[in-house]
């Protein structure tokens, strides 16, 4: 399954030539995964009142095209890789109007408790997961 996420690029979000800082594609991406959930039918605030928390352990971003002020871009947004410590998301952003990829990566989060222990033998996220993707 992937989940399209929409915003524009904010004037805060750009430096002093009006291109989108780099830092700020990883709140898109952030923002792609959480939209990704909700529109999964599970929120990260639903997991964490389950006690479920998802640290990123890993981030990766290839830049390939700037972003301007007021662009308006897509973020595709899927899970590629699940394990029973830990799942995935690939983000993809696009231009909206060119359909240009402008930007890809991906997070990869540990299933911890609330406490930061590392959840080792599987839980019901990993497990709604799965069966959510096998839905597909």
């Amino acid at each position: 399954m992937k989940h399209t996420a929409h915003t524009r690029v904010r004037y805060g979000e750009t430096d002093k030539m009006g291109v989108a800082y780099h830092a700020h594609y990883l709140n898109w991406f952030e923002m792609g995964r959480t939209e990704f959930c909700r529109a999964s039918g599970k929120s990260f605030s639903t997991w964490e009142a389950e006690g479920i928390m998802l640290p990123v352990v890993e981030a990766h971003c290839r830049y390939k095209s700037p972003l301007l002020y007021d662009d308006e871009i897509e973020i595709e947004t899927s899970v590629t890789k699940l394990s029973k410590v830990s799942v995935t998301f690939t983000c993809r952003i696009f231009h909206a109007d060119t359909h240009r990829l402008v930007a890809e990566g991906y997070t990869k989060h540990a299933f911890t408790s609330t406490d930061g222990k590392l959840l080792r033998e599987g839980n019901a996220l990993e497990q709604w997961l799965k069966d959510f993707l096998s839905d597909e």
